[in-house]
């Protein structure tokens, strides 16, 4: 049974993404979806994918649903559960 290695790229004409292997924007796409981000709408918002993730990362680091941590200013106290 062939695992798919040697198959090309799926996508549309119109969709865009950009390749951080190649560091291109690309519509299609060209590259494997491991070297590339999207689909973007645009060739332009292609263009920002980097600028785009780190903003979203960003936004995920503060966001305190996602946070371990208690919010600032209380303590977890270790349970002394057994």
């Amino acid at each position: 049974m062939a695992l798919g290695f040697g198959r090309k790229p799926t996508g549309k004409p119109g969709e865009w993404f950009y390749c951080i292997k190649h560091a291109k924007v690309e519509e299609g796409p060209e590259c494997p979806a491991k070297d590339r981000l999207g689909p973007y709408a645009s060739r332009e918002e292609a263009a920002h994918a980097l600028e785009i993730a780190d903003e979203r990362n960003r936004e995920w680091r503060t966001d305190p649903r996602w946070s371990d941590e208690a919010p600032s200013g209380e303590r977890e106290e270790p349970s002394d559960e057994r």
